[in-house]
């Protein structure tokens, strides 16, 4: 872990502020200070933290993770996250490593593991326990940074390395009902992508239900379980995340912003941004275009 947190150290270092390196999936993250919280669009991904500590809320569930702790998220979800703890002392330190789902499934046929029943629903995110295989495989991909031109001949091996740890690690039994994903669970991850591809539009949860061949109470329940907010919630995050994208670049001002991604009221928008960013719309666009410049 130590060799890890060093590679990481240096890499950052002078990089900028918060996603200081970039590439083939994995982003290493530092921050010389607290931060308030921020709407991140996670896709399934490793997310570890080395230094400093952060909480993740997922709806109401909130997750903390300190030095050595990772939270595995497995399926593309909104989250509320926050770094509590770093100084330009000791800076947060972290990485995220996107998961390839398809390798995971293939090293999951590969390997004997007992079937869970179908109708099992567990979160989409949780922690995981690190076993010293899965963070030395973690630092040799992170290492590869140095020689960029190997990474996308050697980075698969390692994934697929990193997937097998994962599949036989203490939190194997969620990572397996993850890349399994059957039976309803899977019926409630199609009906994200439609979230995701329309959330500019109303779209009603008994739409959705029908969608994916359940009743309205049942598809609510089931969704919560999966991604521990609720089917408006989610569409909310997501307005949210895009709204700020488009203010930060510039593209469109707070009204055109708040129209473009789904709202009727320009106020109701502010206040709603305002309390998932800690700030209004037009400071928080300038505040995030110095952090980036």
């Amino acid at each position: 872990m130590e060799r890890l947190l060093e590679l990481v150290d240096r890499a950052t270092e002078g990089a900028g502020d918060y996603v200081a390196a970039q590439t083939q999936g994995l982003t290493l993250l530092r921050s010389d200070r607290e931060r308030p919280p921020n709407i991140v669009l996670y896709r399934p991904a490793l997310c570890l933290v080395l230094q400093g500590r952060k909480s993740s809320a997922f709806g109401e569930r909130v997750l903390e993770c300190g030095p050595g702790q990772a939270l595995l998220v497995g399926v593309t979800t909104p989250s509320i996250g926050k770094v509590m703890q770093a100084s330009s002392n000791e800076p947060y330190l972290g990485l995220v490593l996107e998961l390839d789902m398809a390798t995971l499934r293939e090293v999951l046929e590969e390997i004997d593991v007992p079937a869970a029943p179908e109708e099992d629903v567990s979160p989409g995110v949780f922690r995981v326990d690190l076993q010293e295989p899965l963070i030395d495989a973690l630092r040799r991909m992170v290492a590869l940074l140095e020689t960029p031109r190997a990474l996308p001949t050697l980075g698969p091996a390692i994934m697929r390395e990193i997937c097998y740890w994962l599949l036989i690690g203490p939190s194997g039994g969620e990572v397996c009902r993850v890349a399994r994903l059957s039976g309803l669970s899977r019926a409630i991850v199609d009906t994200l992508r439609i979230l995701r591809e329309r959330f500019a539009e109303p779209v009603s949860v008994s739409d959705l239900a029908r969608e994916a061949n359940m009743s309205q109470s049942a598809y609510h329940r089931r969704f919560k379980d999966l991604t521990s907010t609720s089917p408006l919630q989610y569409q909310k995050q997501l307005r949210l995340h895009e709204a700020r994208r488009l203010l930060v670049s510039g593209e469109e001002n707070v009204e055109s912003a708040a129209f473009r991604v789904g709202y009727v009221s320009p106020s109701q928008f502010s206040r709603e941004y305002s309390r998932a960013f800690g700030l209004p719309p037009r400071r928080d666009a300038v505040a995030r275009r110095a952090l980036v410049g």
